[in-house]
């Protein structure tokens, strides 16, 4: 990255390419930590205590993130309830309970409190339903025209389960890959409130907390080796950045055992959009050993997030690819997200 002549685009947000790049490149270092690649979706961090600790070590996993949602209410949710659901699931992805959460806003001069109100109002209410208080936040309000309405940013503190024993370094060819629902509902949700698109079956966001699915998961499913919410990027660019932080490994993928609602593939007909690449805000990607995988599944198949869970595919020896089998019968590579799909979903 030439930063003296390079500008910032709305695609080093989506999660794919450039994303990695601009983590890579100027985040990490200048700020320190190993390739973007290779990162979790929290810090883990060590301190002494009880409750989850392995002995008398307290595990505790730390995330932050941001929502810059446009439109900020969508079918199935808003930036509020999002914001919430977003930082458990984080903190879930590294099979931590969360404990408490931060919130701070930045609004724009001009956004309507009624709809400040709305926003925070489901915020707390999503807080509550997940039991986890938010304790502390911020506020900053900026000039009209310079934060479109309003963003959020949340900090999210959790203490890992004993269970979890969960790495890229696990993998190893012959584990089984899951994924818990179907794909590109949000991105499809949020895109048809955007452009004013109306469906003959209406499609919903997947938002939803996830640490009550994954709980059970690790604590009765042997051989859980890793789990990742595919979010910005999706289905596709998330597994390809699995591969590629696994070491000596490939991730093969079968077309027709990924779950697509039919709305999801219609509309994605129509708009030339790929649901492999659109963002997920309830759904986990699970890695367990072999033997595990038939557990695994009837364990998330148990719980109403993973009604429609899956096997979609396996690991393999290989360097770090992501291979697709498409229907047809053909193999074909996959790679992580280039250019902005869609832009401004989560």
């Amino acid at each position: 990255m030439n930063s003296a002549t390079e500008r910032v685009l709305l695609a080093h947000g989506d999660g794919g390419l450039l994303t990695a790049k601009l983590v890579d490149e100027v985040f990490l270092k200048n700020l320190g930590g190993q390739a973007a690649g290779g990162l979790l979706d929290a810090a883990i961090l060590d301190g002494r205590g009880r409750g989850g600790s392995r002995g008398g070590r307290r595990r505790l996993a730390l995330t932050t993130d941001s929502f810059v949602v446009k439109p900020v209410f969508f079918p199935g949710g808003d930036i509020g309830s999002l914001a919430v659901h977003g930082t458990v699931n984080d903190l879930a992805s590294v099979g931590a309970c969360p404990l408490a959460l931060s919130a701070a806003f930045i609004l724009e001069e001009g956004l309507e409190v009624a709809v400040l109100q709305r926003v925070v109002a489901s915020m707390g209410k999503a807080a509550a339903r997940v039991g986890v208080p938010i304790v502390t936040g911020d506020t900053k309000v900026v000039e009209k025209g310079a934060a479109d309405g309003l963003f959020i940013n949340t900090t999210g503190l959790g203490e890992i389960l004993p269970a979890a024993d969960l790495s890229f370094g696990r993998l190893r060819p012959g584990d089984r890959v899951l994924v818990s629902g179907s794909v590109g509902d949000h991105g499809v949700a949020v895109l048809s409130q955007r452009k004013g698109l109306a469906f003959e079956t209406p499609v919903i966001s997947d938002s939803a907390p996830l640490f009550d699915l994954v709980r059970p998961l690790l604590e009765r499913a042997p051989g859980v080796k890793f789990l990742r919410d595919p979010t910005r990027g999706g289905l596709a660019t998330t597994l390809k950045e699995i591969a590629a932080s696994a070491g000596e490994v490939d991730i093969v993928i079968e077309e027709d055992r990924i779950p697509v609602r039919p709305a999801v593939a219609g509309a994605c007909e129509i708009l030339g959009l790929d649901p492999l690449y659109l963002a997920n805000e309830g759904k986990i990607i699970v890695v367990v050993e072999e033997s595990g995988a038939a557990e695994a599944l009837r364990i998330l198949r148990g719980h109403p997030l993973g009604a429609d869970a899956a096997e979609v595919g396996r690991v393999e020896a290989g360097r770090g690819d992501l291979w697709l089998v498409t229907s047809l019968g053909g193999t074909k590579r996959l790679d992580r997200l280039t250019g902005e799909q869609l832009p401004r979903i989560c």
